[in-house]
């Protein structure tokens, strides 16, 4: 790397504007990945921290089932027959729906999970919700200045509040707990949503027809809104990275041109091409690791305060993901612009084109 670092040293506004560039496109995508991660938690974390394996997906007889939870209804039948299936360990009922909470005179929007007692998270504090009553989340306690013993109001019936729940959250709402009965009132929904199944078996014949039971990650995309916001936020994600990759092969192509006649020399005394193509790489990859480390290091500081205002997951892989792929392509479009150094002609160095 001699010759790559005195490069480095000899053209430092070049490259310091260079690095600067991978710095503020690393810092953007690990926001954007980031808040990809967050709005995903946001989305999905009620039915994701399910303790199940499956979630069956249900339609009228005669109708075929798709992954959809606002398109989605069990009846009795189907439920005895996935429970009699074998090879089904449990297969509890799931009531899922959109409705307003209004407490201490201000109102939000909140997803109500009825359930049975099994599939609802862990109880902070207070008891297990009866019909009438609802556990709701720590954010929805503190934002409406709930304890256990109060009173909310949810759609048009006033519940009490049981217990207090870990945060969860569906399609971007709060949620809050509470039986299938009471679900159903709230709600007015007659019948169950989903199943939650655990078990790798399954019934034949007309309810096999009418259900569709997929594992917990790929019943996801079934929530309202979540396939088109993580698909849009991705496709960006791509996008920047693509252009990361162009921008650095663009910059090297420039550099690479401007240095045929050193190169040329270095040829004339006996450097190899391959030598040559590992300096220059080896410099690409100075400038892509000082900046995408730089860059990362700068996301993280400034997602740790976004995530107490905004959804923003901040973790190991939200940061190291967006770094190693900076690198990587910054590395590939690097080594499309290098390539021309195995072609240049030492006479050229000599004189000869004259």
């Amino acid at each position: 790397m001699f010759v790559a670092l005195r490069d480095i040293r000899f053209a430092r506004g070049r490259f310091a504007l260079m690095g600067t560039v991978v710095v503020l496109i690393t810092m953007l995508v690990v926001f954007l990945n980031g808040l990809t991660g967050g709005l995903a938690r946001e989305a999905t974390s009620a039915v994701a921290g399910l303790p199940a394996g499956r979630v069956v997906f249900g339609a009228p007889a005669g109708a075929a089932a798709e992954v959809s939870f606002g398109n989605s209804t069990v009846d009795e039948r189907q439920l005895a027959a996935w429970r009699a299936a074998p090879g089904v360990t449990s297969a509890e009922p799931l009531g899922v729906a959109m409705t307003r909470l209004t407490a201490g005179g201000t109102a939000s929007s909140v997803s109500v999970f009825g359930s049975t007692e099994r599939l609802r998270p862990e109880l902070l504090r207070g008891t297990a919700p009866r019909d009438g009553q609802v556990a709701v989340g720590e954010r929805v306690a503190r934002e409406h200045g709930l304890r256990v013993g109060g009173t909310v109001t949810l759609g048009s019936r006033e519940l009490v509040v049981s217990g207090i729940t870990p945060d969860r959250s569906h399609g971007h709402a709060p949620t809050v707990w509470t039986t299938l009965g009471t679900w159903s009132l709230v709600g007015h929904q007659p019948q169950p949503t989903v199943l939650a199944v655990t078990g790798d078996g399954g019934p034949s014949g007309a309810v096999a027809a009418s259900t569709r039971a997929v594992e917990l990650d790929d019943a996801l995309p079934g929530i309202p809104g979540y396939a088109a916001e993580q698909g849009t936020l991705r496709l960006v994600e791509g996008f920047l990275l693509v252009v990361s990759a162009l921008v650095v092969g663009a910059f090297f192509t420039v550099w690479t041109v401007q240095r045929r006649p050193e190169v040329a020399v270095l040829k004339a005394v006996g450097a190899s091409g391959g030598y040559l193509v590992r300096d220059a790489l080896a410099q690409a990859l100075t400038v892509l690791g000082a900046g995408a480390l730089l860059g990362g290091a700068l996301g993280a500081l400034g997602g740790w305060p976004a995530s107490a205002a905004v959804p923003f997951e901040l973790s190991t892989a939200t940061v190291a993901v967006p770094v190693a792929a900076m690198v990587l392509l910054g590395l590939a479009g690097a080594a499309l612009a290098v390539r021309r150094i195995t072609s240049v002609d030492p006479l050229t160095a000599l004189g000869a084109h004259r």
